[in-house]
């Protein structure tokens, strides 16, 4: 893994994660490349990371084992036919983490001989906490499956799915999930306000509590569900909290959203895909 050539094509938000994740873990700077039209950030990636960089796409692609597609996903099929040559003439792993794009898609532009792995990466990647979901096609050796999971899991965990069309449930479930938390944490601090907390307060104490509760959650062999009858005594403050949600049909409303988001990144691929 670490004697390997890793290439990024895009120097945005995730790549930066990734790359700092991969240097964090002990690959060498010099063993990773980055391609971006913007110099000013080449430039900013070079004297920070000390990595290799490139104007053009071509050079990158010609010289690594890896290349890691971390466009956004509109700009996708252009930049492949942009460098399409270079694709061709190649056998270096194809590492996708643009959302929308499917496997189906990425084989049209490329090539249908091309080892692919389509990744679902989220937010929380950019603080080395992340949840990817990946997907390899049949060209995806062992040895490459295995490259794939290490450089992901340099920003967090990484999971397998058997089937591609999986990734559409991860999308709903850790893709946007960061969101959701979010939302929970929003409404928890407006009411806690309300009751009469500062801004300070509530903000620190909910931050807290969100992380607390999620470590435990990671640590415990027990389900979610077994862990909140833990911590709900009968009778008490807990138990009157979570009847208000269950009256409110809050599991029938996270339900609905899941499938919500599972819907639109089904059609987001139809909207985005080759078609």
């Amino acid at each position: 893994m670490k004697t390997k050539k890793i290439g990024f094509i895009g120097g945005g938000n995730m790549a930066n994660s990734l790359i700092s994740g991969l240097i964090a873990s002990g690959h060498s700077a010099q063993q990773i490349w980055v391609s971006d039209p913007d110099q000013d950030k080449l430039s900013t990636l070079a004297t920070s990371m000390r990595i290799n960089t490139s104007a053009t796409n071509n050079a990158l692609i010609s010289e690594v084992d890896v290349v890691v597609l971390a466009v956004k996903p509109q700009a996708m099929a252009a930049v492949i036919q942009e460098s399409l040559a270079s694709f061709k003439n190649s056998n270096a792993l194809i590492v996708s983490i643009a959302a929308g794009i499917n496997q189906a898609s990425l084989s049209k532009w490329l090539g249908a001989d091309k080892a692919i792995v389509r990744c679902m990466p989220n937010t929380p990647a950019l603080v080395q906490t992340g949840a990817t979901g990946l997907h390899a096609n049949n060209n995806v050796s062992t040895e490459q499956r295995d490259l794939a999971e290490n450089i992901m899991r340099s920003v967090g965990i990484s999971v397998w799915v058997e089937k591609e069309s999986e990734l559409d449930a991860v999308t709903a479930v850790s893709g946007s999930g960061p969101a959701y938390f979010f939302l929970l944490m929003e409404a928890m601090e407006k009411s806690a306000l309300e009751l009469g907390l500062s801004q300070h307060t509530a903000q620190l104490l909910i931050e807290q509590t969100a992380l607390g509760a999620a470590r435990i959650a990671l640590e415990s062999t027990e389900s979610p569900g077994e862990l909140r009858h833990r911590v709900t005594s009968p009778g008490g403050t807990t138990e009157q909290a979570i009847k208000t949600f269950t009256q409110g049909g809050f599991s029938e409303l996270v339900k609905k959203a899941l499938q919500a988001a599972n819907d639109r990144s089904i059609s987001l691929s139809k909207e985005l895909g080759a078609g």
